[in-house]
């Protein structure tokens, strides 16, 4: 806006964020619009949906391809709007996946890792709590009118409105659903990396976020339905702590499901963690360097293209 806005918060006080208080601030705030967006779609579809009446039955939900695709976009939007909202100040990583892979090849200062952790799980947590008072009519209402087991009185397809867990393929396996998750995570950081990067094609007019939500879109479309594509340590660890406070008990912690997965929890932290550096160092293997070779150069950085020729007498 061109119109000068006085900050709510004294000078004196207000100087304290200029660093990294204020961008902690940022993702905190970012994360929690991503949660509370992308957690509120899935509680739309998976409980309010159905308990409207607005489906065939109380617990009518995912009945085709449809209903996945209002998850997949739902996320991404939610993606994007986070990173609109945090991104001038924070660079809006929203994700320690992201935070660690720029950390490893980004230049990004080690000592501020820790606290942007920090900042994106607590904002996480928030933005669920936040979903969870919303709609905890409609989840009551889902769990009671659903059959099968159940943990504390809630069920599996609840639970999954806030937090991830293996498809029932992986027969309680552990190494599946960790690939996948590296792969996800992967994936996102390398398309990330190379829509930021000046270098290459990057996206300008501060349309990133909006090519960031095609990115989640994306891989949430292609590898969602292994383990319900976290990709982001802190969006799956932030609501599993709000559902184990609210009572879903081992379904989030240790993550167990008799029969069907055994202490899940860590899957969607150490896989996002590897998989977002990988991502970052396949990138600049394949692309990076061949880009920074190219400017040391001074060769055109455009592919596929050479370089005008003159003859002399021009």
């Amino acid at each position: 806006m061109a119109v000068e806005i006085p900050p709510l918060v004294k000078p004196s006080r207000l100087r304290r964020r200029a660093g990294l208080g204020g961008e902690c601030l940022a993702e905190f705030l970012g994360t929690f619009v991503l949660i509370s967006f992308g957690c509120g779609v899935v509680a739309m579809a998976v409980a309010a949906l159905p308990g409207s009446g607005r489906t065939a039955g109380p617990t009518t939900f995912f009945l085709g391809t449809g209903d996945w695709l209002l998850i997949t976009w739902g996320w991404a939007m939610a993606v994007v709007f986070g990173i609109y909202v945090a991104g001038g100040v924070s660079g809006a990583h929203l994700n320690p996946a992201v935070t660690l892979a720029f950390a490893v090849r980004r230049k990004f200062p080690w000592v501020k890792v820790l606290p942007y952790w920090a900042s994106q799980v607590a904002g996480a947590l928030a933005g669920a709590a936040l979903v969870f008072a919303v709609y905890h009519d409609a989840i009551d209402a889902f769990d009671a009118a659903m059959k099968g087991p159940k943990t504390g009185g809630h069920t599996l397809a609840s639970f999954s409105i806030f937090a991830t867990f293996p498809a029932p393929y992986f027969n309680g396996g552990i190494w599946g659903p960790l690939i996948d998750q590296i792969v996800g995570t992967a994936f996102l950081v390398m398309l990330v990396v190379a829509v930021i990067d000046l270098r290459n094609t990057a996206v300008k007019a501060n349309l990133g976020p909006l090519v960031i939500g095609f990115v989640v879109a994306a891989i949430g479309m292609s590898y969602g339905a292994n383990a319900g594509y976290a990709i982001n340590p802190a969006r799956d660890f932030g609501p599993r702590l709000l559902t184990w406070l609210a009572g879903w008990k081992d379904l989030a912690f240790p993550g167990s499901l008799s029969g069907a997965f055994s202490a899940y929890w860590w899957i969607p932290i150490v896989g996002p963690l590897v998989g977002g550096v990988i991502g970052v160092l396949v990138y600049d293997l394949f692309i990076g360097d061949v880009l920074h070779v190219r400017a040391q150069k001074g060769l055109p950085p455009e592919p596929g293209r050479t370089r005008p020729t003159t003859s002399d007498d021009e």
